[in-house]
């Protein structure tokens, strides 16, 4: 653990000395990546250094008090030796866990996608509430939320699909660990018989990608216009706007139909096919350092039943980490808070324990 700290130290002042550099400041994009470097070192050196003084105090007093033959000053050595360890265990603890890697993307935007899956209308009415919660939880957190597309089910209020940009801080940090199949379990209000049915949404949270993330060859791509679905009369678009973006090396297709202006629509798919992109090299990178893990965290696995919300027992389990919660009434409007501090809290002890294996 020392070499790692001294080899985080001396990054930390090189970075230190390249930031006052004239041709750093010359360079933005450089200038922004080393400072955010700098800014994710800073609370690990700055611990690392009272962990050294105090290591130092230790062994300082640890010899007074076993050179000593005063009674009065053993004593105080001794309760100083006491005071001085409880630092020294804190300061330990707090090292390692900053020392557990972080993720770089949990600063992004997101992209958030919620589809209806197996239950028909009822998956459907499902999905729109999903929905609901997360925009109540935007509210309270103060986050920007986007439409990129929406796309409704044909039943009333539900919701087929819908994707949404969220814009604030530390969104995909928060959000992550969202993706996955939810599973709901309730009375429709179509049901005569009171009977409990189970349906489905998926979700799935994709960090924003710049374009210095994710390069795209021009050439990848097959890009087809259309002309925009509608309820008919006056809402059937009559000029092709509607994009679908095909990147032919991976399969993945992205389709926007919701704005008038086809540049508009291909710079939405644009944004959502890069996201999609980062998403799928964060799977690949997660399975190949971690297959044990049990939230795989940012994986974007939306087969794995994650989380089931029972409404006639107002209960909320989240099979991945055993959490069972009796405020689903709540949770629905967007008090969320509690559930994901137990996520990051579950996902940080993971990653400590892999790194103490190591």
């Amino acid at each position: 653990m020392f070499d790692k700290l001294e080899k985080v130290k001396e990054r930390y002042n090189e970075i230190a000395e390249l930031l006052n550099k004239p041709q750093t400041a010359n360079d933005q994009k450089e200038f922004r990546k080393l400072s955010k470097e700098y800014s994710d070192l800073t609370d690990i050196v700055n611990t690392y250094d009272k962990y050294v003084k105090v290591k130092h105090q230790l062994e300082k007093n640890k010899k007074l008090l076993y050179e000593t033959n005063d009674p009065d000053m053993k004593e105080l050595a001794s309760a100083e030796q006491e005071e001085l360890q409880g630092k020294f265990d804190k300061l330990e603890a707090e090292i390692k866990e900053l020392l557990v890697p972080k993720d770089p993307n949990d600063s992004k935007n997101a992209m958030l996608e919620i589809r209806a899956g197996t239950g028909g209308d009822e998956a459907a009415l499902f999905a729109a509430d999903l929905y609901r919660m997360y925009t109540r939880y935007a509210e309270r957190k103060g986050w920007r939320m986007e439409i990129e597309s929406f796309n409704e089910s044909g039943g009333p209020g539900g919701i087929k699909e819908v994707v949404v940009f969220v814009t604030g801080n530390n969104i995909y940090g928060t959000l992550k660990y969202e993706s996955g199949v939810h599973r709901v379990q309730r009375v429709p209000e179509t049901e005569t018989q009171g009977r409990v049915h189970t349906s489905a949404a998926s979700v799935a949270v994709l960090p924003e990608a710049d374009e210095v993330d994710i390069e795209i060859n021009p050439v990848d791509l097959k890009i087809d216009v259309f002309r925009s679905g509608g309820a008919g009369g006056q809402n059937v678009n009559k000029v092709e706007t509607a994009i679908r973006i095909t990147h032919i090396p991976t399969g993945v297709v992205v389709q926007c139909q919701d704005e008038r202006s086809q540049l508009k629509n291909k710079q939405k798919a644009m944004k959502i096919l890069r996201s999609r992109l980062l998403e799928a090299e964060i799977e690949k990178h997660n399975k190949e350092i971690s297959t044990k893990r049990k939230l795989m965290v940012g994986s974007g696995d939306r087969s794995d039943k994650i989380r089931t919300y029972n409404f006639p027992q107002n209960r909320l389990t989240d099979h991945r980490i055993g959490l069972t919660m009796y405020n689903l009434s709540q949770i629905m409007e967007g008090d969320l808070e509690e559930l994901f501090e137990k996520l990051k809290i579950a996902d940080r002890a993971e990653k400590l324990a892999e790194e103490q294996t190591v």
